[in-house]
C-alpha cells in the first residue's frame, strides 16, 4: 500500500505503477466515490474498452416462471 500527501488545494497525485497498471491517461475522467470511510476513484472507461469483457460467460441458468 502506498500513501499520497493531499496538497493545499486538496489534489493527489496517483503514483506512477498505479497509473501504468490501470493504463490511466492525463485529463482522464474518474468517477469518485465515499464507501465505508473511504474514498474510491474509479476511472471512467470509453464503452468500446467493455466490448468482449463478459466472453465465456455462462448464460445457462434456472429461469422463473413467470419469466419464460
Amino acid at each position: 500500500m502506498q500513501s499520497v500527501t493531499v496538497s493545499p488545494k486538496y489534489q493527489v497525485v496517483i503514483p506512477k505503477n498505479i497509473r501504468e497498471s490501470l493504463k490511466l491517461q492525463p485529463g482522464q475522467k474518474m468517477q469518485v466515490v465515499e464507501y465505508a470511510g473511504r474514498i474510491e476513484l474509479i476511472p471512467e472507461r470509453d464503452i468500446k474498452e467493455l466490448r468482449g469483457f463478459l466472453k465465456g460467460i455462462s448464460t445457462e441458468f434456472k429461469r422463473e416462471n413467470d419469466r419464460l
